[in-house]
């Protein structure tokens, strides 16, 4: 069964790191705990049963306790769901930022890094354009290079 754990926001690694030492040293029916991305201030833990869960999580720090309703399979499954948003880029294309410091910005992408998952791009409507090296997955493309 798989139950919810409120933690700190912010602390989840921190909690589930301290969680899983501790799994580590007793004899507790927990047998995974996972740290969902974007699932802010909570923890998953798979464990037999919520009495389980419950004396596995007392007195420790950053836990501030238990949803009362354990996840079902399906919900679980919805939530450890792998989503691709692949796009094809380019050199020459002209990205706009989605999300980060350079958010609604407008930029050409000079270099790809497919292995670390990185562009190099320049921005446009600035004095100064400066190289700046940032995730693919935190633009989307709004123009094709032109190909010659």
């Amino acid at each position: 069964m798989y139950f919810v754990v409120k933690v700190t926001s912010g602390q989840e690694k921190i909690a589930a790191n301290m969680l899983q030492n501790k799994m580590t040293k007793e004899q507790l029916p927990i047998y995974s705990i996972v740290v969902v991305e974007g699932m802010r201030g909570y923890l998953i833990v798979e464990a037999e049963d919520e009495i389980a869960v419950r004396s596995f999580i007392t007195k420790e720090r950053n836990i501030r306790g238990i949803l009362p309703k354990p996840l079902t399979d399906e919900e679980m499954d919805k939530l450890l769901e792998v989503k691709s948003y692949s796009q094809e880029v380019h050199p020459g294309d002209t990205v706009e930022f989605t999300s980060g410091p350079f958010k609604g910005y407008k930029a050409k992408v000079l270099r790809l890094d497919n292995v670390k998952n990185d562009m190099t791009v320049e921005l446009m409507d600035v004095v100064v354009p400066i190289p700046i090296t940032t995730k693919i997955n935190t633009a989307r493309i709004i123009q094709k290079a032109q190909k010659s």
